[in-house]
């Protein structure tokens, strides 16, 4: 991810807004009925009531076409939008797709890099990122069971940490800040893929300085994912549609999972321990070692690794 020099700058913390957790009062993860106590400005989405763009004082980003011309509407800038990513993913086959929604949304929001990640039972599964270093970080929050990523997949709703290396994120997910700042990135907003019903996905997005979305600058991020989402549920159907025998674009992401499920049964099986228990000893393992759990997942599946009770 390149870093980019837009201007913007670290926001101070709102005196207004309530910070959970100075009493550890963290948003439930439940459900819909979580994502219907979540208010406009709640601090867990981090969202800024601001239409007018961000209020540092930065210039507005090609994103927030709103604030740099008023005459500029808000229907007459989604009409703009959707032009935007439809130029983006003309002629573009199937399968890259998602990839160049991930490079689109760096071009179209101030961010440095995005990945999309499918919803798995254990662990998210990225499907793909606009670089290699948007890809780590998607990785880091696989590997750590921790992060935006997965808050949002839970809650079906925009998790916005608009500031990883102090205040109320830092807090909310340490580890996951600590590696985050290790990689250059200081913000990550995630955003579920999906409706009102499942949640599939979720469309990370990476910034290299602290700072808070505007409205326009969400409502451009939430076409993205919405656009993300449609593009995925036409490929689910291709893949359906497909003649037995051909050669499945998920085939590579199936193996990936199936790589890691492999690798928990045998640590299960080492250890005498649940499922739980054995992801748990997965991911620590790759933690410690700074790599990923696909990564410590291939090792115990080709014998070189064994977990043993300590």
């Amino acid at each position: 991810m390149q870093r980019r020099d837009d201007g913007s700058g670290a926001r101070g913390e709102d005196p207004r807004r309530r910070d959970p957790r100075d009493g550890d009062d963290l948003p439930d993860r439940d459900g819909d009925s979580a994502r219907e106590r979540i208010p406009a400005d709640d601090p867990v989405t981090g969202v800024v009531d601001d239409p007018a763009g961000p209020a540092d004082g930065s210039a507005p980003h090609p994103g927030d076409e709103s604030a740099a011309d008023p005459g500029n509407g808000p229907a007459a800038v989604r009409g703009d939008l959707v032009d935007v990513i439809a130029e983006g993913v003309r002629g573009v086959p199937p399968e890259e797709v998602p990839r160049r929604l991930c490079t689109l949304a760096v071009k179209l929001l101030p961010v440095v890099g995005a990945s999309v990640s499918l919803r798995a039972d254990g662990m998210p599964v990225q499907l793909s990122a606009s670089d290699n270093a948007a890809a780590r970080m998607g990785a880091v929050q696989a590997t750590l069971g921790d992060g935006p990523c997965l808050y949002a997949a839970e809650l079906g709703a925009p998790v916005l940490a608009s500031d990883l290396s102090n205040g109320r994120d830092a807090r909310r997910w340490p580890v996951f800040a600590q590696q985050a700042a290790e990689l250059g990135v200081a913000a990550v907003y995630s955003l579920p893929l999906g409706n009102d019903a499942v949640c599939v996905g979720t469309l990370d997005l990476y910034g290299d300085v602290p700072r808070e979305l505007g409205r326009q600058e969400l409502d451009t991020a939430q076409h993205v994912a919405g656009v993300m989402t449609l593009a995925l549920m036409s490929l689910m159907r291709e893949e359906g549609d497909e003649a037995q025998g051909q050669q499945s674009w998920l085939n590579g992401l199936a193996t990936d999972q199936d790589e890691v499920y492999q690798a928990i049964g045998m640590i299960m099986a080492q250890l005498g321990a649940a499922a739980d228990e054995a992801l748990a000893r997965l991911r620590a393992c790759a933690f410690v070692e700074g790599r990923t759990a696909l990564d410590v997942a291939r090792e115990v599946i080709t014998h070189r690794k064994r977990f043993d009770r300590d």
